[in-house]
């Protein structure tokens, strides 16, 4: 009489789970390599959209409006207040632990930059930022006529 055999032996099921773990062991460090460029663009996104949002307040409202940097943020608002307007950002970039966030404006003449114009017809002066964060560091150089960022340098952790 022959025995049916009902199932996998413990050898076999052994085998099966080591194979399992060496090709996790093997993908893991591309998957981590995926979300640290998902976070690198996110947060070259997330500034990209600080830009517009600089630009189109300043065409919109026919008046100039600066990015400007602190240690905890970059915020968007407008160059002058009127006496009854409310001292509210239009934007925000808040920075995160570990995060930094400069600014070089290549034609001014003191390199130490803090704030970055957008004059009511939507230009700017051409400036350079660069990021540095947990996920990797990006550097985008702005056209001073489109406020639109070229990357020059972009590496995910």
């Amino acid at each position: 009489m022959q025995r049916s055999r009902g199932g996998f032996t413990l050898i076999e099921i052994i085998i099966a789970v080591a194979i399992l773990v060496l090709i996790l062991g093997l993908a893991y460090p591309s998957f981590e390599g995926v979300i640290a460029d998902r976070k690198l663009r996110a947060s070259l996104d997330r500034f990209n959209n600080i830009v517009r949002v600089a630009q189109e307040h300043s065409v919109k409202e026919h008046r100039a409006y600066l990015v400007v940097w602190s240690n905890k943020e970059v915020v968007v608002q407008p160059e002058a207040f009127s006496r009854d307007e409310e001292r509210k950002a239009a934007a925000r970039f808040p920075l995160d632990y570990g995060e930094i966030l400069t600014l070089s404006l290549p034609a001014a003449i003191s390199k130490t930059a803090g704030e970055w114009i957008f004059w009511p017809t939507g230009t700017c002066e051409p400036a350079s930022v660069h990021y540095e964060g947990h996920a990797g560091v990006w550097t985008a150089d702005y056209s001073p006529l489109t406020g639109h960022g070229q990357l020059s340098q972009y590496a995910a952790k």
